[in-house]
């Protein structure tokens, strides 16, 4: 595989990972949002989706990283 595509499965990689932490993130963040009676924890948008977006995107390229190395 030359270095353009390799480049290019990285990337792909790392925007799948991304899509897949926002799903996972996405289920169920109506009852997450409204805990409380009183008002809406925005926690949940500034913390709760920078981390899943950011830890679906590090565990592809974790896996992308294993399975070039193992094709080596």
């Amino acid at each position: 595989m030359g270095q353009r595509a390799q480049a290019a499965a990285g990337c792909l990689t790392a925007a799948t990972g991304a899509g897949l932490g926002l799903a996972v993130w996405a289920v169920d963040v109506r009852s997450r949002l409204w805990r409380f009676e009183q008002s809406p924890d925005w926690s949940v948008l500034y913390a709760e989706l920078p981390l899943a977006i950011l830890g679906g995107t590090a565990a592809a390229l974790v896996v992308w990283a294993v399975a070039r190395r193992i094709a080596r």
